[in-house]
């Protein structure tokens, strides 16, 4: 589990890191992963596919 969030890099930024703006999966870290996606969404949609989250525990059966 890489536990990635969504950022949005603005024009100004963009130039600044060398990217597109646009929406990005990132690590804990800074380091982008995904991207540019064009919105919000998009971006989370794609964490889900990379990084699902855990199944639910199994219940134990007696």
């Amino acid at each position: 589990m890489q536990n990635l969030s969504p950022r949005h890099v603005t024009t100004e930024e963009s130039a600044r890191l060398g990217v597109i703006s646009g929406w990005y999966s990132t690590k804990v870290s800074g380091t982008f992963v995904t991207g540019p996606h064009d919105t919000e969404a998009d971006c989370l949609r794609k964490i889900a596919e990379i990084d699902p989250p855990p199944p639910p525990p199994k219940k134990k059966k007696r």
